[in-house]
C-alpha cells in the first residue's frame, strides 16, 4: 500500500511518466522510428530544401510536418507555405521546457514529416 501510495505521490508532482523523452524532444515530440523526414535548421537554410520538402510532402500525404518553433519567423513561414499550398497536416512546436526566446542551435531540428501514430515503413533518404 505504501508503494501505491508513493507511485501516486510520484506521479502527480512530476507528471506521468514518458517513454524515450530525450527522443521525443529531439524529433520535435516523435520517435525516432516514426520519422520520414528530419532536416537541421542548417540544412533548412539551404535553397534547395524547399522544394525537397515539398516533394516529400507530395509522396507521402499521409504524415505530418512538424517545424521548430524557435526558428526564424520567416523560416517558419516558408515551410508552413509549403504545407498550406498541399492542404498538408502540420505542426509548429515550441518545446516544453524550453524557453522560447532561448537561442536555438543551427544543429536542431527545424522540420520533420513523421508519421503521427505508427512505425514507418520507408526512410526517406538524401
Amino acid at each position: 500500500m505504501a508503494d501505491q501510495i508513493e507511485d501516486f505521490i510520484k506521479q502527480h508532482a512530476f507528471g506521468a511518466p514518458e517513454i524515450k523523452p530525450d527522443e521525443k524532444r529531439e524529433f520535435l515530440g516523435n520517435f525516432r522510428e516514426r520519422v520520414a523526414l528530419a532536416l537541421t535548421i542548417a540544412e533548412l537554410n539551404n535553397s534547395n530544401s524547399p522544394a525537397m520538402v515539398e516533394k516529400v510532402v507530395q509522396e507521402y500525404p499521409e504524415y505530418r510536418m512538424y517545424l521548430n518553433g524557435r526558428m526564424a519567423d520567416s523560416m517558419i513561414d516558408q515551410y508552413m507555405k509549403i504545407a498550406i499550398k498541399n492542404n498538408y497536416q502540420f505542426t509548429v512546436l515550441v518545446q516544453n521546457g524550453v524557453r522560447v526566446d532561448q537561442k536555438v542551435s543551427m544543429t536542431n531540428f527545424g522540420l520533420v514529416i513523421a508519421s503521427p501514430n505508427e512505425k514507418i515503413k520507408k526512410r526517406v533518404l538524401l
